[in-house]
């Protein structure tokens, strides 16, 4: 998840694709413009619902009216109902928090789903939103940002709580630190062929995008490399930072 407001000059676009049977979750407070954005699988929905309503109210500070706006895309209909889970497990975090919660736009289930040779696909697999604006896209995004097998690897070694990633105050991308539990198994997944992989490893196997596989082999090789990223990666339990280059618009490493 990322929270950033209109007055960041770093960040105009916050997005995120690959999305089948997660959701994207993006809310917006109508007065001073603060935005968050997750991307989320049902694991540790309500921690997620209160630290960005939280990381919102706390920019909106000083801006008396206005209302939180929340937008869903993703959750398309599947034959397991993976994504209906998610769904369920948002709302219900959406309707126990104290704070009111106005739903303005859903591109889920049914309405995010188109039939293929009788195969339910997803409509959409990414959106993005205008920080500035507020206006919701749908969006693909070929750049994955900094340490993709990394961040992955959190996803297949154990339920993990959603990670905060961006520092709007310093303008900074912020990776970890975290850890994970050892994957003993890892040499043997990755002796495994590309579809055993993307049949045991996904939940959508007939519909994930072509780059699927490769980005979960090479979260598999990060596991094997880094089987304790709290003493490899993070060292002395620093972040990784990142600060977006002005003329590539990449996120470059920095030392904070």
């Amino acid at each position: 998840m990322a929270v950033t407001a209109p007055h960041d000059k770093n960040v105009s676009i916050i997005g995120s694709d690959d999305v089948t049977t997660c959701i994207i979750l993006v809310l917006r407070h109508t007065g001073s413009g603060a935005v968050g954005f997750a991307h989320l699988d049902g694991s540790c929905t309500e921690e997620c619902v209160v630290n960005m309503v939280h990381r919102i109210q706390e920019l909106s500070m000083g801006f008396p009216d206005g209302r939180l706006e929340m937008s869903l895309i993703g959750g398309f209909t599947h034959v397991l109902r993976y994504g209906e889970q998610v769904f369920y497990s948002l709302m219900v975090a959406v309707h126990k928090h104290q704070t009111e919660i106005e739903l303005v736009l859903a591109c889920v289930g049914e309405l995010n789903t188109i039939m293929r040779n009788n195969v339910h696909w997803p409509l959409l697999y990414g959106a993005g939103v205008m920080v500035k604006s507020g206006e919701v896209f749908p969006a693909n995004f070929p750049d994955k940002g900094p340490e993709q097998p990394l961040r992955l690897a959190r996803l297949f070694t154990g339920l993990q709580p959603v990670l905060d990633v961006y520092d709007c105050s310093l303008g900074l991308l912020r990776i970890g630190p975290f850890n994970y539990e050892p994957m003993r198994s890892v040499d043997l997944w990755l002796q495994q062929s590309d579809e055993f992989i993307l049949q045991a490893l996904s939940t959508t196997p007939d519909v994930e995008p072509p780059h699927t596989v490769m980005a979960i082999r090479a979260s598999l090789k990060y596991v094997q490399d880094h089987p304790f990223p709290a003493v490899t990666v993070f060292r002395d339990n620093r972040p990784l930072y990142y600060r977006r280059d002005e003329h590539s618009g990449t996120w470059t490493p920095f030392r904070y």
